[in-house]
């Protein structure tokens, strides 16, 4: 991006001096003797003294501790921090801690209901009984309860009654295939399965009570299934196991208050997990105090959340930003849920559902805004969004033209917040700023706390170029453990393997000199041009202001010889057609956009890009395929959107290979 290119938004300075990170900074002036005139300053006390920004963090929100901790940081070090050793809470209470009576707790509408909402008492009665049947069956703080569940309330609700509990939450989208469930909840051997007996998607109802049966046979450990019918409200599921309906398992304790297990800084209160489209899912495992904190700073501080606000995020139980909606209760936010496709019946609904649930937070991805873009949505137009705050952008990187899109198409008040993070904090490393200006194509800063900068490839921080993302200080929500890895193996060649107590993320960046952020891409798909590293999301961005292409992969192979072979996979939209016109005018865009390197050496049309569930291309394991590694080893079947769209490339592969001479 062309750092002089002016900003698309400017902070008013009444909603400065009113933000939430404004207030944290008069604190620290009178409460530490702390001044900062600048955010960088702020950000640079946080990452240079990174006990103190936390301890700070701790007192200004009030964390409520059964046990005063007895350091802040012992020791700190990468991996292996411990954080506020002594101290005694719990993440549950501290979401209750921060309701606002007269506002509801959640809001929820789906493709099968209309807009309801559920309040803070029914909330708090339907945690404690869920809670309180828990006790009777035997569960214990440490058990693990696994969830396959649409997002609907019922699953705020277990999550809430499991966390105050001590037990260890982790949940699927019932729209993962069996196997797949059976491949993450298998790591970490529950006692409860809670499960739907389907969802609605797209106008379709798809009934997953088989998927359920077959789930449970491979789960010998669940002791307690909670079943929720939600497509039909006579199902049942058939089980050896103890089953109880929704219904009665939240009624049946009318008259008990939740019982808040006050635990260890470092108790797991979740265990997420990576794609698995490459291997077996890591079970990453986080702890209350952790996320506690953590959700505190970057809601208050970053998202600007505010009391009674309504909060949404696009998003599936399978993804970690289901994690981060329900964290805005901590903020005293209404946690606004939706159900079904984003697209259905048109793409209008959730800017719909923004004037008819007065959302003041709106949160989705890169890809959203696109399809939005692609199709002419105009939002302003089918919607009333004054009183709209910010919209959350994630999944992926935003191009330039996205930013654009929102500030021409939603409104010139909106405050685009874009952030990148990832299941491994379960929040951003970098994101949004209310006291900076939006510039295009750019996210505004680095987080407080997180001490992220670019390296090169000798382990040396760079500036305005390309570089690995990597954090040098410690975090309290990096995971404690990835589940089932005993040695600590698996965690440690994830993050540490590269740079030595650093953790490397996996993305390629760059540091802007007014400090905002550009994210290019996963760097383990990063294209390595004859020693120049490429971005695919470049690829992307140009490739997409293409008429006629609708979607696009591209991917580097380099050969035994020292060559390089780069293809572009293009999807094109109905009625358009990859002609040489087209292949040529995709060539000048990247030519004339980034660089010669940026061609690729070959156009192919193809009918479907792979996707994971989650939403991101499978780079990397295409890459395999044409490396010759086995599509059991190079992809996971069942965490993929579309696996058939994998059909292509292996018949693709094993012709290239046979080309080149290299082998079945």
């Amino acid at each position: 991006m062309n750092s002089t290119t002016g900003p698309l938004w400017i902070p008013d300075a009444n909603v400065v001096e009113k933000s939430n990170l404004k207030a944290f900074m008069r604190w620290l002036r009178v409460s530490r003797g702390l001044t900062f005139e600048t955010y960088d300053a702020l950000w640079q006390w946080s990452v240079n003294d990174v006990p103190d920004f936390w301890e700070a963090l701790w007192d200004y929100v009030g964390i409520r501790s059964h046990q005063p901790y007895t350091a802040v940081l012992d020791p700190d070090r990468m991996p292996g921090a411990g954080w506020f050793p002594g101290a005694l809470l719990n993440y549950a209470e501290h979401m209750f801690l921060g309701a606002v009576p007269h506002a509801p707790a959640i809001l929820f509408h789906s493709e099968r209901t209309p807009l309801q909402e559920i309040g803070w008492v029914d909330l708090k009665a339907q945690t404690a009984s869920l809670q309180a049947l828990f006790r009777e069956r035997g569960m214990r703080t440490g058990d693990r309860v696994a969830a396959v569940l649409p997002n609907i309330p019922e699953a705020t609700v277990s999550f809430l009654a499991t966390a105050a509990s001590g037990m260890v939450w982790s949940s699927c989208s019932p729209d993962f295939g069996a196997g797949s469930i059976v491949e993450r909840f298998s790591q970490i051997e529950p006692r409860v399965l809670i499960a739907a007996d389907g969802y609605q998607y797209n106008g379709k109802a798809f009934d997953k009570r088989d998927v359920i049966a077959e789930i449970l046979k491979e789960l010998p450990t669940v002791e307690l299934v909670i079943w929720i019918p939600w497509l039909d409200a006579n199902s049942s599921l058939e089980s050896s196991v103890t089953v109880y309906r929704w219904d009665e398992a939240v009624s049946a304790h009318p008259d008990e208050e939740p019982v808040f297990e006050p635990l260890p800084f470092d108790h797991p209160i979740w265990v997420l997990y990576s794609s698995g489209t490459t291997g077996k899912p890591k079970a990453i495992t986080h702890s209350h105090g952790g996320v506690l904190l953590e959700h505190y700073k970057y809601l208050l501080f970053h998202n600007d959340v505010k009391p009674g606000e309504r909060f949404f995020w696009y998003t599936t139980t399978g993804w970690m930003m289901w994690n981060f909606l329900q964290a805005s209760m901590l903020a005293g936010a209404t946690i606004v849920l939706y159900d079904g496709s984003p697209s259905y019946p048109d793409l209008g609904v959730l800017w719909r559902l923004v004037e008819q649930a007065d959302i003041r937070h709106f949160g989705t991805s890169a890809p959203f805004i696109l399809a939005c873009m692609k199709d002419g949505i105009q939002p302003s137009g089918i919607s009333r969004l004054d009183r709209l705050r910010s919209i959350g952008s994630t999944g992926s990187p935003l191009p330039p033209e996205g930013f654009r899109w929102i500030y021409e198409e939603v409104g010139s008040h909106v405050w685009l917040c874009s952030m990148s993070g990832g299941t491994d904090v379960c929040t951003a490393f970098v994101g949004g700023n209310p006291m900076l200006p939006v510039y295009e194509g750019e996210i505004q800063c680095r987080a407080l706390g997180c001490a992220l900068y670019a390296f090169d490839d000798a382990g040396h921080p760079v500036d305005d170029v390309l570089g690995e993302m990597v954090v040098t200080r410690p975090m309290p929500s990096m995971p404690i453990y990835f589940w089932n890895d005993p040695d600590g193996s698996r965690f440690l060649s994830s993050y540490f393997e590269d740079f030595p107590g650093v953790w490397r993320h996996g993305d390629y960046i760059r540091i802007t000199p007014r400090g905002g952020i550009v994210i290019y891409g996963r760097s383990d798909a990063t294209l390595n041009r004859h020693g120049i590293r490429i971005g695919t999301a470049e690829i992307y961005r140009a490739v997409d202001t293409v008429e006629g292409v609708s979607d696009s992969l591209i991917i580097n192979i380099e050969l035994a010889d020292g060559r390089h072979y780069m293809p572009l996979f293009v999807v094109m939209k109905p009625g358009a057609n990859l002609d040489e016109p087209t292949r040529a005018r995709i060539r000048q865009v990247l030519k004339e956009t980034y660089s010669p390197r940026h061609v690729p050496d070959e156009i192919i049309s193809v009918s479907d890009i792979p996707y994971t569930i989650s939403g991101k291309k499978l780079e990397t394991p295409v890459k395999k395929l044409m490396m010759g590694i086995p599509l059991d080893k190079a992809a996971s079947l069942d965490a993929l959107r579309n696996p058939s769209s994998l059909d292509f490339f292996l018949s693709f592969a094993a012709n290239f290979r046979k080309r080149e001479g290299m082998g079945c």
